[in-house]
């Protein structure tokens, strides 16, 4: 795998991609008791329940506190399994989803995932629980207010190893491919092209895809030497794909 393209890096089209190094830590509130490892360590042994078993996607989980991505009037609700509203329109996914999606994109992997490239960032949770997994990864997102807020949800967290991008997700960053996994937060009716050039071969992409009947399903795909091969899993309910910033 190349090496990661220096930054500030560029979008193509001119779109501008920024990245957001963590510098400072801020002073968060406190109380409602989230702080406290034993209320993630309830949502994991649901999530086991469900059915997760990956023992990193576990720990990963139980690491990162929800409550410090969703506003502060929903904090009692972010270690229930269910998606809350970010702004603009959009939600952080439910837990269930999140572990789903990575547990899936872990499968055969031994130790941590290489570089991921995250195709909408939101309020940057995802991007969180996948620096616990993966080397590096670069988080994309078309909303210039989610990016904003993700930027300042995750500055606490100096994680070094996340890269938050704005620009236009159908695109993907090619400049930091090819990449070992690429995860959307978002439905279109196709996997973009864009994607599938940028992923490297022997590596997994996961996306929420509309079908015949406009539902969303969950689509694996792998890409290997003799092609792609697509994996049609179960419903989801995802925001739509879009092109562009705003």
């Amino acid at each position: 795998m190349k090496e990661r393209p220096s930054f500030p890096a560029r979008m193509p089209a001119s779109v501008s991609a920024k990245i957001a190094k963590p510098s400072a830590v801020l002073n968060l509130p406190q109380g409602l008791g989230m702080d406290s490892s034993a209320v993630r360590r309830r949502m994991v042994e649901k999530l086991m329940a469900q059915g997760l078993s990956d023992l990193l996607v576990q720990q990963a989980m139980g690491e990162v506190e929800r409550h410090r991505f969703v506003d502060s009037g929903l904090a009692n609700q972010a270690y229930e399994d269910t998606s809350l509203p970010i702004g603009l329109g959009q939600t952080i996914s439910k837990p269930s989803v999140v572990a789903r999606m990575i547990e899936l994109l872990r499968k055969g992997v031994d130790g941590r995932l290489g570089r991921v490239l995250e195709i909408g960032t939101g309020c940057g949770y995802q991007a969180a629980v996948l620096s616990q997994l993966a080397t590096e990864v670069y988080s994309i997102e078309r909303l210039r207010g989610l990016h904003d807020k993700a930027r300042e949800n995750l500055r606490p967290l100096r994680l070094a190893t996340v890269h938050l991008l704005f620009g236009d997700g159908m695109l993907g960053f090619a400049a930091g491919a090819p990449y070992a996994a690429i995860i959307a937060a978002a439905g279109g009716e196709a996997i973009p092209q864009a994607w599938i050039d940028q992923l490297a071969v022997g590596g997994r992409l996961i996306a929420p895809v509309v079908g015949r009947a406009n539902g969303q399903s969950l689509v694996v795909l792998d890409k290997t030497a003799q092609g792609v091969r697509q994996t049609v899993l179960e419903a989801v309910h995802f925001v739509p794909l879009k092109s562009g910033v705003a």
